[in-house]
């Protein structure tokens, strides 16, 4: 990450940040934040953690239960806050840069594709609405609202994950090898969310209205592959944009600083 304000081809750059690290420092907030609460809660709030309300033996705790306690769900809460402004401006550049495409695509699928991109641009915002719900408002404070705006999240999530792929499939014979690697791991990380949610399902059910020993455990085990899952889903912008840099330039006389994303001084992905 740097900042500069050199003159680079006739335009000034006021800030210049790898996407890649950008992307990186974003996944990583989340994944730091978990593993502290998980840890922490465990070793010292064991009997906060482990609370339901079928009194039944557990011994993995639900992420709602590490995150919705004192101390840690301050922390939860600041790392959630410092990932999701990140995480829209990934979302912005993911729809223009797509949308810039849409030349390369056969005439006979433009319109598909376009509203493809529209689709996924708008899940993966109200996907965002909704971690940012879930985090502020715990299922100790409001257990009704909290669990509605989880189901839209695990709803968008995996409908997003599908839409992209969609994508991806129109664009397939277009993919550079990195893209082709992202498609792959983008599958199969849909997958992976698919059957967890699955699992996830059952052991909700058997938990909450059948109180098995040991349910709540598999259910939280299931919330965790889906939330790595939708993790290593969005991480794989670093494959869609391995090399590229987002600059705050000024290149015209009058004109307002505007923001770009380069992978070299052809400015071959751009956003302004």
């Amino acid at each position: 990450m740097e900042q500069s304000k050199s003159v680079t081809s006739n335009a000034v750059v006021y800030f210049a940040v790898s996407f890649k690290q950008l992307c990186v420092v974003t996944v990583s907030l989340p994944i730091f934040g978990l593993f502290v609460c998980f840890v922490t809660a465990y070793i010292f709030q064991q009997d906060q953690i482990h609370e339901t309300h079928c009194k039944v033996y557990n011994v993995i705790p639900s992420i709602s239960a590490i995150t919705g306690i004192s101390p840690q769900r301050y922390l939860w809460r600041i790392c959630v806050a410092l990932h999701i402004g990140p995480r829209i401006v990934i979302a912005l550049v993911y729809n223009t840069y797509y949308l810039s495409r849409l030349p390369n695509i056969p005439v006979e699928h433009q319109a598909k594709y376009k509203r493809l991109l529209s689709i996924c641009y708008w899940l993966n915002v109200i996907e965002i609405a909704s971690l940012l719900g879930v985090t502020y408002v715990s299922n100790r404070e409001n257990y009704p609202l909290h669990e509605k705006m989880f189901i839209c999240f695990m709803i968008c999530s995996l409908s997003h994950m599908l839409v992209v792929l969609r994508t991806f499939n129109i664009l397939k014979p277009q993919l550079t090898e990195n893209e082709k690697q992202s498609y792959d791991l983008k599958r199969f990380l849909f997958a992976a969310s698919l059957v967890s949610t699955l699992g996830l399902l059952i052991f909700f059910v058997k938990h909450r209205f059948m109180c098995h020993v040991m349910a709540f455990s598999w259910f939280s085990f299931c919330e965790y592959i889906i939330a790595c899952a939708n993790m290593a889903f969005h991480f794989t912008v670093v494959l869609d944009f391995p090399t590229e840099e987002m600059m705050v330039v000024n290149g015209l006389p009058g004109r307002l600083p505007h923001c770009e994303l380069r992978a070299d001084s052809s400015c071959s992905k751009k956003i302004a």
